[in-house]
This record gives structure tokens, C-alpha cells and sequence, in this order.
């Protein structure tokens, strides 16, 4: 499967829809509608609570202002929204290319820590075909950026694929490595699902800073020691790589576009990836926006 339609048209939602949860850092109630937009529109949020100021964010790479914990966007008057990661990649993986998103907080609520409610919001949303050709992002040259031991790079590639890795010294986790096609079918069946997670140290270091304070069991996994705290364990095998690789999908959306490239990743996190993605801008040569036709369907 290609990561879109086969068509390659851009998408929009067919209806509004509505969701509400706690935000993990403020542990505030959160209520989030997607709209329908209008061809070109790409992804806007808008911060409804924001009434003093221009409240609305439309997403590119130039608007990410933090990435250590979440995805951060900002716009040009100061108003700014976190975690919107996993609605991204939903976004991405199903298609959507236009889209308005009303928040009435400073973050999206976590929900159950995956991208899956945001799934089954968008498929209770619709989606509507828009006669305008889908704008990928095209991959020309190797770009890559390192951080310590951390870092990513993408590569020419004629489909989205991706690579992610990840070592840890908690045999809970170890060295786990996932390669895949980002498209529609594979997000469904493997990635969407897979949960962020956290040490129970960390998590008492984040409280104790004033952060995840919404944070629980019911959205995250949680590792304590050789234990995942979480009644029902994992998923999913390799679920915490699979998560990353959800992440990374997310990040990189806010390009704009699904790319025509290879994502390979180790121990990349949201602040790696905006590296990544700001490295990329930095480079006019390394890509380009291509419009693909029916005819010249990716390989799959």
C-alpha cells in the first residue's frame, strides 16, 4: 500500500467529530474537535480558551518551539499547544492533508496514551476526497543529526519507510528494532496501539517539577525496575519501539507533507527528530514537495 489514498488527492474530514481527556502534564480535562478544511489549509489547531490573541497554529516545521517531553508548536503571537504527536500521526498515516483542530487547553489530552482513540476519531469523522493533488515530501539527498548517542537520518527512498531502535539496560525494554512501510494498513495493524511509557522514577521527578500530572496507568506504561506496573502488561511485542516509531511519524508531519524517504532512527525522541526535520529545512537541496499521480503509484 502506498501511505495515502491510492488516488493521491488531498483529504479532509467528512464531518466534524469530538473527543475530551486529561492532558498528561497539566492532569487538566481537555475537549478536542477536528473539522473539515478547505483545500491548502494543512493542519491548524486552534486554541479556543485563547480569546486576548490570534489563537490559531497552523502546523509546519518552523512552528515546533520545544521537543523534549512532547511536541510543542507556537505562533507568532506567543499562543502555544503541546503533544499533538499522536494526533499527527494519525493524521499522517490516515491520509488527512486538511484539517482544523479546536482545543480549549494548553495540550491534547493523552487519552489512552497511542494514537488509536485519535484513530477511531477521525474513521467516526470521515474522510472526503479534495480535488487538489496530494504534495509529498521528497527526499533527494542523506540528511542526519546526532545528539550523544542519539540520532536519525533520512534517505532517498521511492516510499515512506522507516527504521527505529531502541537499547535500554532494563531487560523490560533491551534492544528492540522495528522496519516497516509507513501506510495506512501497517499504522493500523502494528503501530497505532503501542503506548508511551515511563519509569515510575521519572514519573515522581515529572510530578514533583509540576509535569505529568495527568499521567497514570490508564495511558501509559509504566516500568518499575525488572515490572511493568500496568495490569494487563504490554499489547504488543516490541510495543515501546513500535511507540517511538509512532512518535517519529508524528514529528515528522509537521513537514507538511507524507514523505518519499527513509526514516532511521536510534534512540531518537521528539527533540531528535525536530533536529531532524530543522536540518532538513536548512537544506533546500536535500528535498523537494512532489505531486504524484495515480500513474506513478509508489511501489508497495
Amino acid at each position: 500500500m502506498s501511505p495515502v489514498k491510492a488516488d493521491h488527492l488531498e483529504q479532509t474530514l467528512r464531518a466534524p467529530a469530538i473527543i475530551a481527556g486529561v492532558g498528561v502534564h497539566t492532569g487538566q480535562r481537555v475537549r478536542l474537535a477536528v473539522r473539515p478544511a478547505t483545500t491548502g489549509t494543512g493542519i491548524v489547531f486552534v486554541r479556543t480558551d485563547v480569546t486576548d490573541r490570534d489563537n490559531r497554529i497552523p502546523v509546519s516545521g518552523q512552528a515546533v518551539v520545544e521537543a523534549r517531553l512532547n511536541t510543542m508548536i507556537e505562533n507568532g503571537a506567543g499562543v502555544r499547544l503541546s503533544t499533538i504527536e499522536h494526533l499527527m500521526a494519525a493524521f499522517c498515516a490516515l491520509g488527512i492533508s486538511n484539517a482544523v483542530v479546536e482545543v480549549d487547553g494548553p495540550e491534547l489530552p493523552i487519552l489512552d496514551g497511542s494514537a488509536l482513540p485519535f484513530v477511531q476519531l477521525l474513521d467516526r469523522a470521515g474522510f472526503r476526497n479534495q480535488a487538489a493533488p496530494l504534495r509529498f515530501i521528497e527526499i533527494l539527498s542523506p540528511v542526519e543529526v546526532t545528539e550523544g548517542d542519539k540520532h536519525a537520518r533520512l534517505l532517498p527512498c521511492d516510499r515512506y519507510e522507516m527504521r527505529f531502535e531502541i537499547d535500554f539496560d532494563t531487560p523490560v525494554i533491551g534492544n528492540q528494532v522495528v522496519d516497516f512501510v509507513v501506510d495506512e494498513a501497517t499504522f493500523r495493524s502494528d503501530i497505532m496501539a503501542a503506548r508511551t511509557f515511563g519509569f515510575a522514577h521519572e514519573v515522581e521527578a515529572l510530578r514533583r517539577a509540576g509535569l505529568a500530572r495527568g499521567g497514570s496507568l490508564e495511558n501509559a506504561v509504566v516500568i518499575d525496575g525488572d515490572q511493568i506496573l500496568n495490569t494487563g502488561g504490554l499489547r504488543m511485542e516490541r510495543e515501546f519501539v513500535k511507540h517511538k516509531a509512532l512518535d517519529a511519524i508524528g514529528d515528522l508531519y509537521v513537514l507538511g507533507g507524507p514523505l518519499l524517504g527513509r526514516y532511521e532512527g536510534y534512540k531518537a525522541g521528539h527533540a531528535v527528530n525536530n533536529m531532524l526535520v530543522r536540518a532538513l529545512l536548512a537544506r533546500p537541496e536535500a528535498w523537494r514537495e512532489v505531486v504524484r499521480t495515480p500513474d506513478m503509484a509508489m511501489a508497495g
